[in-house]
């Protein structure tokens, strides 16, 4: 299976995830032509794609959702949470119910409740037959079933969102540090490792830390905070949002390529906030 992080954090997210000509991408939280370019850099297309699989409403999984899907007829899968919260009409795709697995192509797609504030999100577990890989972001804590749905996982691609100690003495509102470190905002790293040390095991080649913020952590933080519940011959890194990720996953190995994220043709759209992590709905 070959997975490409295309974009993690509070300024986009979307991933792809390809094995015996089947491909999905997981949340649309860039723009249309910036999934397109980025893809192009690794040699493949978003036409591939069977569909888009949501995990939550949030603009940060879904700004790019109904611009890439006119353009691009994809099928859009979600929750009924979640369907009920976008602005969305589409001609294909229906509702996904966490804990039943759905098929798409030779790609096996199992959606997992997580604790976050949005109506019913989701995180995934996705199967060929050879090897299962999870994507877990956007979630406060790593619920007992959530943590049974990725156990035996090939690779984790796991939030890693905030240093405790940076977020507690950094700028931000206290409201709004309040709501990323509770119970329905994002894992910290020491909650990352906490989990991971019952998500060990002899499956588990490779472990990517997702969704940072640019101001609460950094990669080597990650790292350090992770290597030390983890076997030393098992790969870890992290994602920061100035990079993509290209994965191959075998039941042998998991081989991990970072790439620069291409500058992009045009001035950027969005608002500037002062706090990037944060956005109303993110």
């Amino acid at each position: 299976m070959e997975i490409i992080v295309l974009a993690t954090g509070s300024s986009g997210n979307a991933a792809v995830f390809s094995s015996r000509g089947s491909m999905l991408l997981i949340d649309a939280g860039i723009s249309n032509l910036a999934i397109r370019r980025r893809l192009e850099t690794v040699g493949r297309s978003i036409d591939e794609a069977q569909a888009v699989l949501v995990t939550h409403e949030h603009s940060d999984h879904t700004r790019g959702l109904e611009v890439l899907t006119r353009h691009c007829g994809l099928e859009v899968w979600a929750t009924a949470g979640t369907w009920g919260q976008l602005p969305l009409r589409t001609n294909g795709g229906g509702e996904l119910v966490s804990g039943r697995p759905r098929r798409f192509g030779e790609l096996m797609a199992t959606p997992v409740a997580t604790s976050h504030d949005a109506a019913e999100p989701v995180a995934f577990v996705i199967d060929d037959g050879d090897v299962r890989v999870g994507l877990c972001t956007d979630t406060g804590v790593v619920t007992p079933l959530l943590a049974e749905r990725l156990r035996d996982c090939d690779l984790l691609l796991l939030e890693t969102n905030h240093d405790g100690d940076m977020l507690r003495n950094g700028p931000y509102p206290w409201v709004l540090k309040q709501r990323i470190a509770s119970r329905h905002g994002h894992l910290a790293n020491h909650q990352a490792a906490e989990a991971l040390e019952r998500l060990v095991s002899p499956a588990l080649k490779g472990v990517v830390g997702m969704h940072l913020s640019a101001e609460n952590n950094r990669p080597e933080i990650v790292f350090e905070a992770l290597r030390d519940v983890l076997p030393s011959a098992l790969d870890l890194t992290a994602v920061p949002r100035t990079e993509m990720l290209r994965v191959t996953v075998t039941p042998d190995s998991a081989i991990l390529e970072h790439r620069p994220v291409p500058p992009s043709r045009r001035r950027s759209s969005q608002p500037r906030t002062l706090f990037p992590d944060w956005q109303p709905g993110t």
